[in-house]
């Protein structure tokens, strides 16, 4: 009789490590998207309004203080660098938000039970959305509905829009300032076209400033936790296609974001096949998923994951590093893995599953800091009358380093061995998922 197929592992993504660099600062945000900064350009730092973190331990991190919101909840702060200090290189800010789509909330609302009626209101949410996307000045926007785009472009942005296939009317959103970044190429993936459900994702090339290139990934993984397979067939799919578009560019960077629906400390050995996404763990633990039960892999399923229902291993190319995770500190608002404690919180989970990735190329020169818990608990659930979504949107800056034409010289004149070794290297940082050990579609 033919074994069951092994189980699939998902093993996060390692922090690449980089050189210590200086890094480029742009003023602190005044109030609309996605900025560019680049050398000569924008008015000096002020570091005088510079504080020390009053979580003790980190004596490298500082915090920079902001000028308070308009409505009633905790300021926002950015977290820097341990070593900020200004440079040459070309700065791009970049938001992920997931805005809660009007058609979700409406379909859903026992995870929205304890939310005011009026607090659920697309009209006032979206005055609360457009607020806070202008307070914190991106250059990039990423978010999943279409609604705000007449008023987006009205600020000097462009944007594309996907639309999820079947019946849903939502789907996912870029927005860029003009100003600064011109778009070169665009693309997405319609995964309902690979039986991976009907959720959408999109790649683009932007050129920073006629300078600077990257890749920009922007998704909605599906929210559904008994389907992990789909969710990582979703993320392959991703960073296979975001690697193909920067390769054809020269190897320029790449930066991931969005809704990947699954926690930053899963560990897959405790987890069956039909929880794969973490959610369940969450501190809530709402979604009753049978855990003491263990579900074998279906070909199908292991198909949805890898690629092929023979492969047991899928790979991919890139060294990918979560931008949060790299500014580790002793924050009351990052978990052990540096990732925030929630970035989302509805009636059935509190927790992280919005992420902003970036590979080599790039440093992460500073995060805007998420909402206490202990805040977002006393609110019983999110959306707020304060707050238009049921996620908090995620906000990194991004100093470019070295250019790829550098990069490319310098392998050149490496000896074949030196180049064996490093290819050696560099397929162990490949593993995405493993297999050599146990292991309602869309909402939010």
């Amino acid at each position: 009789m033919a074994s069951a197929a092994p189980r699939a592992r998902l093993t996060p993504p390692t922090p690449a490590m980089h050189p210590h660099r200086k890094r480029a600062r742009s003023p602190p945000a005044s109030g609309s998207l996605v900025r560019c900064s680049s050398s000569g350009n924008g008015a000096p730092r002020d570091h005088r309004r510079r504080w020390q973190s009053p979580a003790a331990g980190s004596p490298g991190r500082v915090y920079q203080r902001h000028r308070a919101q308009q409505y009633g909840v905790p300021s926002r702060r950015w977290v820097l660098a341990e070593e900020a200090l200004t440079s040459d290189g070309d700065a791009c800010t970049i938001m992920s938000y997931n805005i809660l789509a009007d058609n979700n909330a409406h379909y859903h609302p026992d995870l929205y039970l304890d939310v005011p009626w009026d607090a659920m209101r697309w009209d006032s949410r979206r005055r609360l959305i457009i607020r806070e996307i202008r307070h914190w000045d991106p250059d990039l926007e990423v978010d999943r509905f279409r609604d705000i785009a007449t008023e987006m472009e009205n600020r000097g942005y462009q944007s594309r829009f996907k639309g999820r296939t079947g019946d849903a009317k939502d789907g996912c959103a870029t927005f860029w300032k003009s100003k600064g970044l011109h778009l070169l190429e665009e693309d997405s993936i319609d995964f309902s076209e690979y039986n991976l459900r009907n959720n959408v994702a999109q790649i683009f090339v932007f050129e920073l400033n006629r300078a600077q290139k990257l890749v920009v990934g922007n998704i909605h993984v599906l929210f559904n936790p008994k389907r992990g397979d789909v969710k990582l067939g979703q993320i392959r799919m991703l960073l296979e296609k975001a690697n193909a578009l920067a390769e054809k560019w020269g190897g320029i960077p790449i930066v991931l974001a969005g809704d990947f629906n699954s926690t930053p400390d899963l560990n897959i050995s405790l987890h069956d096949r039909r929880q794969l996404s973490g959610l369940d763990s969450s501190e809530f633990a709402l979604y009753d998923l049978c855990s003491s039960l263990k579900y074998q892999w279906s070909g199908e399923e292991v198909r949805n994951a890898t690629g092929s229902s023979n492969v047991m291993v899928a790979k991919h190319p890139l060294n990918i590093c979560s931008s949060y995770a790299m500014l580790k500190g002793n924050s009351n608002n990052r978990g052990h893995h540096g990732e925030p404690l929630a970035t989302s919180y509805h009636k059935k989970f509190l927790g992280t599953v919005d992420y902003l990735w970036y590979t080599a190329g790039l440093e992460c020169s500073r995060v805007l800091d998420t909402l206490p818990v202990g805040f977002l608990r006393r609110t019983r659930g999110l959306p707020t009358r304060e707050i238009g979504s049921d996620h908090l949107p995620i906000v990194a800056e991004f100093v470019f380093t070295e250019s790829a034409a550098s990069t490319d010289s310098d392998q050149e004149d490496e000896s074949d061995e030196d180049k064996e070794s490093e290819e050696e290297a560099t397929r162990g940082q490949h593993i995405y998922f493993s297999s050599d050990s146990d292991s309602s579609d869309e909402v939010g």
